[in-house]
């Protein structure tokens, strides 16, 4: 009996010190997975937008009379030279306004005859005291007056004559039609929009820059111009001008870059993709999950890769950076840090971790 008892008694011990034994080892192998990321600064901000090729040089072509337009020899596409007539109205109202304007002058003109012969025949009889001097000066002024009506109707007449070449519309330099704005039959007012013509030699890419965007832009800055169908076939830009103001209700500023020696790919109207880096300050930026609040501050746990620990570290976040699902860090971290980015609420100073993944922003 007393043998069963010291045999019980020492199983108990046995019992009670291997339970003592095996509470630190379950410590020491809770090791929490964890996922990770390596902060990285990026030094610059990438744009890539859309955009077409359009000409640097457009003119919108018009005639200077009111006419009803008989002909339109051109449509879209089409190419023109310098001088050529793109388009005519009805020159019957201006042809009449010539006839008339030549048969003033024709009137002025026996005006002034009649009106120098009687001068001459007042002058006669002045010189031989047949007539009076009053009836020289009439004679005189009537002379004047028919000179001065002479010219005025020549005036009028050259007035009437290029009036009547406007019935022509002419291109003014070697280009191409863009658009057309009205058709054969049509009245049009003086001044009035019929054509476009571009000069496809003179080409720049046109594209829309949000207002956020427009950071570290200015005119001079570089851009890569690629086509959408091929983007192997690319060219190099610079920034010629940014509009003033913005659009009203795309919040964008159009903004016209430049081509250097642009091949012929780039035809007017290609749908092109436009590429900048921006220089800016370096920025690093962490998924949401990342961030730990603790009495209204934030933190984030850092990793320490040589021990697999991991420690809280309070940092400064943006409040002006409105990505819902990212932070931007002002302070507190530096390039190289492992952060976790996921379960930060189960984690404890010191604790053991192991890296599952690391992505690096």
């Amino acid at each position: 009996m007393r043998n069963a008892l010291i045999a019980a008694s020492l199983l108990l011990a046995a019992s009670t010190l291997s339970s003592c034994d095996s509470k630190p080892a379950e410590a020491e192998q809770k090791v929490r997975p964890v996922l990770s990321t390596i902060i990285k600064s990026v030094p610059v901000v990438s744009l890539q937008l859309p955009g077409t090729i359009e000409p640097r040089i457009e003119t919108d072509l018009g005639f200077r009379v009111l006419g009803r337009v008989i002909a339109r020899d051109v449509n879209v596409g089409d190419l023109v030279t310098k001088g050529q007539v793109v388009a005519a109205i009805d020159p019957l109202s201006l042809e009449l306004a010539v006839r008339s304007a030549r048969a003033d002058l024709s009137n002025s003109q026996a005006q002034l005859t009649n009106a120098s012969a009687s001068e001459e025949r007042q002058r006669a009889l002045a010189e031989s005291r047949s007539g009076s001097e009053a009836a020289l000066e009439s004679a005189e002024q009537a002379q004047k007056s028919a000179v001065a009506s002479v010219a005025k109707a020549q005036a009028n007449l050259a007035k009437a004559e290029e009036q009547l070449g406007y019935a022509q519309l002419k291109a003014e330099f070697d280009g191409v039609v863009t658009a057309t704005s009205a058709e054969v039959g049509q009245v049009v007012s003086a001044g009035q929009t019929v054509l476009t013509v571009a000069r496809p030699d003179v080409r720049e890419a046109v594209i829309d820059i949000p207002e956020a965007s427009l950071d570290g832009l200015k005119p001079g800055s570089p851009f890569e111009i690629s086509l959408q169908l091929d983007p192997t076939i690319r060219v190099t830009g610079i920034v010629r001008e940014i509009a003033p103001e913005s659009e009203a209700t795309t919040r964008t500023r159009r903004t016209k870059i430049t081509l250097s020696n642009p091949p012929d790919a780039f035809r007017l109207g290609s749908i092109i993709t436009a590429s900048a880096v921006i220089n800016a300050e370096p920025t690093v930026s962490l998924p949401s999950t990342a961030i730990l609040m603790q009495d209204g501050k934030p933190n984030v746990w850092v990793i320490d890769t040589e021990n697999a620990t991991v420690s809280r570290k309070p940092v400064t976040l943006d409040s002006s950076f409105t990505d819902p699902d990212r932070v931007r860090i002002l302070d507190g971290l530096k390039i190289g840090d492992h952060v976790a980015i996921a379960g930060v609420r189960h984690l404890t100073d010191g604790q053991k971790v192991k890296l599952t993944q690391e992505n690096q922003l």
